[in-house]
């Protein structure tokens, strides 16, 4: 009688163990295709490559990568493992300028950190629940087409942290039809769109807290992903412009709404050394398009050549119900600008808090809190707006400095996301200091 295939495998890893006389514990080994627990699988040590380990990976699984420049594009497919790299500052896997995308993460409750992901065409790590086509752009996946959440439902779960993305021909760290996440103490540089993104998720469940982001086109980009969602804690500067919220046609969720914007510092994001925005903006630091329902609250804002906030429509989506309270404006050309066109009066938003010159210049009147629901248009007058410098190709901008490392990073087990992240009480949030996250920032302010 002959045996089963599975059978056969178990035996053929049984004499393996025999023959080197012992099978390590809590390792990867022969018999990965055998019932067993949770263990760490080592790149190099026990797998060639990090794609190699991914192969072998289950549930709960750690892939564990020691320091070395890694040339591939990693697909990571298995529920709630943990790909974490030793070193953040020396485990890089490097795009070289040739490939696509450093990691793509398409499987629910997956743990990334770290590790550095540098010079990739699209994006240096990819968060989706988009399954097909070739997992690059994401928004919109094949020239821009809208994505159908209900064809591809979101990913459910995720987390990254201590992530360097540095030198990504569109986004450092993108999450876009995901939910449930957390992305924190990462650093972006030089993205030519953005630097951290969270697109086309309602209701998305997110944690954007303690990142650094700089000389990016924008530092933190924000589409058609509503709340609960939180954006607090981070360093948005010296980029072309701070950060954006808002609604756009080309993802599917419009519009964006509920977003809380909390205990930011966003400064002096007029930096040459950065990408070109494709639409040319600079000197912004938040910019609101479309979006409605937004909490801004107990942020610090200075040094914008444009404006500090702006409140606009997206097409015919207007700005609505936003509520701007508690911050600190200093050093702007404008502290706040409402351009509400003429076809998409916003209506019910409020401004709370001192304010310096304003367009129109009555707008602390007119917008003060709790806010009008007459639906109001902007000026008819454009802002005055500085020549944006020529930018650098986003393989050029300078890498970062080195980044702090993911505490007990060589010995602590796997960090699989079982849940979504704790709310965030936006009432225990403080204005944010001058120096915040400075010792990692490369302007060291």
């Amino acid at each position: 009688m002959s045996a089963s295939p599975s059978r056969l495998r178990l035996l053929a890893a049984l004499f393996v163990c025999a023959a080197a006389t012992a099978c390590t514990a809590g390792s990867a080994g022969p018999a990965d295709d055998a019932p067993r627990g949770p263990v760490t699988i080592r790149v190099p040590a026990q797998a060639p490559t990090i794609t190699a380990a991914l192969e072998r990976a289950r549930p709960h699984d750690l892939v564990l990568i020691s320091p070395g420049r890694y040339r591939e594009t990693v697909r990571v497919r298995t529920d709630r493992v943990t790909l974490r790299g030793t070193d953040r500052n020396r485990v890089v896997i490097d795009g070289e300028g040739r490939r696509g995308n450093g990691i793509v993460v398409t499987a629910a409750g997956v743990s990334v950190e770290n590790l550095t992901v540098r010079s990739h065409l699209q994006n240096g790590v990819l968060v989706t629940g988009l399954k097909s086509g070739d997992e690059g752009v994401g928004r919109g996946s094949d020239g821009y087409h809208r994505l159908d959440p209900t064809t591809d439902p979101p990913l459910e779960g995720f987390r990254v942290r201590y992530v360097t993305a540095a030198n990504n021909g569109l986004y450092g760290i993108y999450a876009f039809n995901a939910r449930r996440g957390t992305i924190e103490h990462n650093y972006a540089s030089g993205s030519a769109d953005s630097g951290i993104y969270v697109g086309q998720c309602k209701p998305c469940e997110i944690l954007v807290r303690d990142n650094l982001a700089e000389r990016n086109a924008v530092g933190y980009e924000n589409t058609n992903a509503s709340g609960p969602l939180w954006i607090v804690g981070n360093r948005f500067t010296g980029n072309r412009v701070g950060m954006t919220v808002g609604s756009d046609y080309l993802e599917a969720l419009t519009p964006q709404t509920g977003a809380t914007i909390a205990g930011n510092l966003v400064a002096d994001n007029t930096a040459h050394d950065t990408p070109e925005q494709a639409d040319g903006g600079f000197g912004i630091g938040i910019g609101i398009s479309g979006g409605r329902n937004n909490t801004v609250l107990r942020n610090r804002v200075t040094g914008h050549p444009r404006a500090a906030l702006i409140l606009s429509s997206s097409e015919d989506m207007p700005p609505v119900g936003n509520r701007v309270s508690g911050n600190l404006f200093a050093a702007n050309a404008l502290d706040a600008a409402y351009l509400a066109s003429p076809h998409a009066r916003g209506s019910g938003n409020c401004l709370d808090g001192p304010l310096a010159r304003t367009l129109p210049a009555d707008l602390a009147d007119t917008m003060a809190c709790p806010g009008d629901s007459a639906t109001t248009a902007g000026p008819r007058t454009t802002l005055d707006t500085p020549t944006a410098p020529i930018g650098l190709p986003f393989l050029d901008v300078p890498l970062p400095p080195a980044q702090p490392q993911l505490p007990r990073a060589t010995t602590i087990g796997a960090t699989p996301v079982t849940a979504g992240p704790e709310p965030i009480d936006p009432a225990t949030v403080r204005l944010p200091g001058a120096a915040l996250l400075a010792p990692y920032s490369r302007d060291s302010r």
